[in-house]
């Protein structure tokens, strides 16, 4: 059985080798992105298996209008794959107006404008399933990425809501979290002109890092792609996949910690309760 997917920010990175590895087995995708011509090798090979699109998600018109055109020309779509981002490093104070703007517009904003352009099309065809791409930043942080890890955050909570609500249509969600990876998305990287002062905090460490290549790329973005349509294959249907050795060990000590001081304050979220609550 052939499958169709439909996925955003296929111009390079898990968009583009998914678009790639889902060709070769013989299925249909539908590929968006800012420049198509990047395809064209693709198109040449593949034909009409692959459909391409232009596509800025910041542009919710647009979005409407390539996703209701995507499943008027290929009818059903199975799966729809959220994967366009942008990254900016930079500190709180560091990064500027426009590239605040930038990464919640596209991160959070943009998978929002697909997320709910897509919905109406999997009720009434009554199943279909989303794949959220998000990243290990989504549920930790790492200093330099506060504004990446707003939108990051953000989305997650958006979508963890959005699997409640549309359970009952047969329709699945699952939040994908890449850890660091070489896909190209480091070198492409928004960043602003460094304040002094942050040259020997953790911000201007990891800076540094990213400066002379020894920031830590741990896992295979082949992999990562493959894992990402073993699941598919599989019907599984978890709320988050966590891909990558950090992304795994760093949620983990974040979750811990967060839990170890949640509990230590019991006592004291008790304690506010009202005392009509307090005698029932």
């Amino acid at each position: 059985m052939t499958s169709t997917w439909f996925i955003t920010g296929t111009s390079s990175g898990f968009g583009r080798l998914l678009t790639e590895r889902l060709l070769a087995r013989g299925d249909r995708v539908a590929a968006t992105l800012r420049r198509p011509e990047a395809l064209d090798d693709l198109r040449a090979e593949y034909g009409d298996r692959l459909w391409t699109a232009r596509l800025d998600v910041t542009d919710t018109a647009e979005t409407e209008r390539v996703v209701a055109d995507a499943f008027a020309d290929l009818g059903e779509i199975d799966v729809i794959v959220n994967n366009a981002g942008y990254g900016v490093f930079a500190s709180v104070e560091e990064a500027t107006e426009e590239q605040i703007r930038r990464v919640i517009d596209t991160n959070l904003l943009g998978s929002i404008h697909v997320i709910r352009a897509a919905l109406p099309h999997l009720r009434a065809q009554g199943h279909g399933r989303i794949l959220q791409v998000s990243t290990a930043g989504g549920q930790t942080t790492y200093p330099g990425f506060g504004y990446y890890h707003a939108s990051k955050w953000g989305i997650e909570g958006f979508c963890e809501t959005v699997a409640r609500e549309i359970a009952p249509f047969g329709i699945t969600l699952t939040i994908v979290e890449p850890g660091a990876t070489p896909t190209g998305f480091g070198a492409s990287l928004d960043t602003a002109p460094p304040m002094p002062e942050y040259a020997d905090t953790p911000a201007g460490e990891v800076r540094q890092a990213l400066t002379d290549g020894t920031f830590v790329l741990p896992n295979a973005p082949e992999k990562i792609a493959q894992a990402m349509i073993d699941l598919v294959d599989s019907g599984a249907a978890p709320l988050r996949l966590p891909l990558g050795s950090d992304t795994y060990d760093d949620i983990r000590a974040s979750l811990t910690t967060r839990l170890a001081e949640h509990d230590a304050h019991r006592d004291t979220a008790y304690s506010v309760v009202g005392e009509e609550i307090e005698a029932t």
